[in-house]
């Protein structure tokens, strides 16, 4: 389970930097870059609980 948190850390950290300083100047290309970048960790956190369910499974 610490490798997964330590992967969600890194895509945390790397949307909260894009956030800060790699923003694009298009506001419909940032908010759609925003709303892929949080699907994506979002999908991440549905990962990691279906695999602590699997594991409390067993």
């Amino acid at each position: 389970m610490k490798p997964q948190l330590i992967i969600f850390a890194i895509l945390i950290a790397g949307f909260i930097t894009y956030n800060l300083f790699f923003q694009s100047q298009d506001d419909k290309t940032n908010t759609a870059v925003n709303i892929i970048y949080a699907s994506v960790l979002f999908g991440y956190i549905s990962f990691m609980a279906y695999s602590l369910l699997k594991k409390m499974k067993k």
